[in-house]
């Protein structure tokens, strides 16, 4: 498999500090979708960089994400086979990581994730006694399945037994949304949160709570927010090699090579990545169809990355 046609990666360039990236997810990307998804991304590095800590700019970027609607997160959710919005969440920063899993309670899965985080000295808490914290402590509720969202998945579920499982359904609705910070101090942090895959069954929990797969962060390394079909990112471990590379490598070749890597043992349509360093060097790369991508720092933009290796900016 000639896997280097099936990789995008693009050198953003170096932010200084602090800086902050932001993804709305790898999957098809219908046209008519990314102007919007561009616009919620610069709004999230806005938001991102009026924060002093790098762990308060990837939470606060990804809660603009969550509340957009638009993105498989937070309110924007897919639902599960039976009809359930599920969703998981993950950071991490300064040397420790909290995620929450099939969560249904809290608007914003990534504010419980801090909360799991700062409260207490779990790394993963999930289902119904997480929910059960999120109430607990007051946090706003999820309003439910927008009527978008039920529409899309009455439609699915009509289709089920002509889609074979995942990939198709990656390149139906977008995947995890995530960002990595690099704050004033040098500390760097990650996060991801998403609404899973479409159709998943109930119970189900991706790579997006789970240190090391859907996100990573090393003080002195960098820090990685993956997205994509969260089994393979699991079994992968991607973020992790990432970060770990960029002892010995730069960005651009610590990417190509984990995504070389996964592609080959996973197949295409399976990932896509952002990476800040600790110098704030941010890269971004993919083996979808494409990614949208917002940035900020010594300069800021958004872009669509594409498999073609093509970098649409408006």
């Amino acid at each position: 498999m000639n896997v280097e046609k099936y990789v995008a990666v693009v050198d953003i360039g170096r932010l200084g500090k602090p800086a902050i990236v932001a993804h709305g997810g790898a999957g098809g990307w219908q046209v008519e979708r990314v102007g919007e998804a561009l616009q919620v991304l610069k709004k999230a590095v806005e938001v991102g960089l009026k924060q002093k800590t790098a762990l308060d700019m990837v939470v606060e970027a990804i809660a603009v994400l969550e509340d957009s609607g638009i993105l498989n997160a937070g309110i924007g959710s897919v639902l599960t086979f039976d009809g359930r919005v599920q969703m998981d969440a993950g950071l991490m920063y300064r040397g420790w990581a909290a995620g929450v899993g099939a969560v249904s309670y809290p608007r914003n899965p990534i504010r419980l994730a801090k909360e799991v985080y700062t409260r207490t000295r779990h790394v993963l808490l999930v289902g119904a006694d997480a929910d059960m914290l999120a109430a607990k402590l007051g946090l706003p509720k999820h309003p439910g399945p927008s009527a978008s969202n039920f529409e899309k998945w009455v439609k699915s579920r009509m289709n089920a037994k002509k889609l074979k499982w995942a990939a198709p359904l990656l390149q139906l609705y977008g995947d995890t949304v995530g960002a990595v910070a690099l704050d004033q101090e040098g500390h760097l942090a990650a996060g991801a949160s998403t609404g899973g895959i479409s159709l998943k069954h109930p119970g189900r929990v991706g790579d997006s709570p789970i240190p090391g797969a859907g996100y990573y962060a090393e003080d002195g390394l960098g820090a990685c927010s993956a997205t994509g079909i969260g089994e393979t990112i699991l079994l992968g471990m991607v973020c992790r090699k990432i970060v770990e590379l960029l002892s010995k490598k730069s960005p651009v070749e610590a990417v190509k090579h984990v995504l070389y890597e996964h592609t080959s043992r996973f197949g295409a349509d399976t990932v896509g990545v952002i990476v800040l360093s600790a110098e704030g060097e941010a890269v971004a790369g993919i083996n979808t169809r494409a990614m949208p991508i917002g940035y900020g720092g010594m300069r800021s933009g958004v872009m669509l990355l594409e498999r073609n290796g093509k970098v649409l900016e408006p």
